[in-house]
């Protein structure tokens, strides 16, 4: 097994399970939460986020 296959197969490991814990740690979305898909990039003010504090 050479060095850059050794490399390759503990990077695409280290990602995989990354990837599922990521999955399994973070709360659903609710997709009734998220803005419609039609609205982005047309103006429509943020509704979270820290770039929707008035300042």
């Amino acid at each position: 097994m050479s060095q850059k296959f050794r490399m390759q197969l503990i990077f695409w490991l280290v990602l995989g399970t990354f990837l599922v814990w990521d999955w399994t740690a973070s709360p659903p979305i609710n997709l009734r939460q998220e803005p419609p898909l039609i609205a982005a990039g047309s103006g429509q003010a943020v509704s979270g986020g820290h770039c929707s504090i008035a300042k």
